[in-house]
């Protein structure tokens, strides 16, 4: 499922990206722009991320979203995968350390792709699709 979903799409929309490159969702979601992939920032609290403008929410992006990477508690994430399903998304991630049934519920009941408890740039690594840095 993991690398289905990273060699299937993109653009990869990151919800709870941080503007600080100490923070996790910050270092994960760098190294993915440089392995090419387009990154969409979602936090209310940041204007601008990786040189992406930062929208609030997964209803204020203005465009298609299929890839939703979730660097938020357990807690938020049933909300996050109704949004996700109602924005039409086609792939759900929950980052490492992220468990929800519920939210792997709401987004396999909707057909979504759904990963959660693993790091998106771990599993890039791990399955050989890095391009070197």
């Amino acid at each position: 499922m993991e690398r289905e979903i990273l060699t299937r799409f993109v653009t990869i929309v990151v919800v709870g990206l941080s503007a600080d490159p100490m923070r996790p969702s910050y270092r994960v979601s760098a190294y993915m722009q440089r392995q090419g992939y387009r990154i969409i920032p979602v936090n209310p609290y940041e204007r601008e991320v990786l040189g992406e403008p930062c929208y609030p929410d997964l209803a204020s992006v203005p465009e298609p979203i299929a890839f939703v990477n979730v660097f938020r508690r357990a807690e938020h994430c049933p909300q996050l995968a109704q949004e996700a399903v109602a924005a039409g998304a086609r792939a759900l991630w929950l980052q490492e350390g992220i468990v929800s049934p519920e939210a792997r519920r709401i987004a396999e009941a909707a057909g979504l792709l759904y990963v959660e408890d693993r790091c998106v740039m771990v599993e890039h690594r791990r399955h050989g699709l890095g391009r070197v840095m």
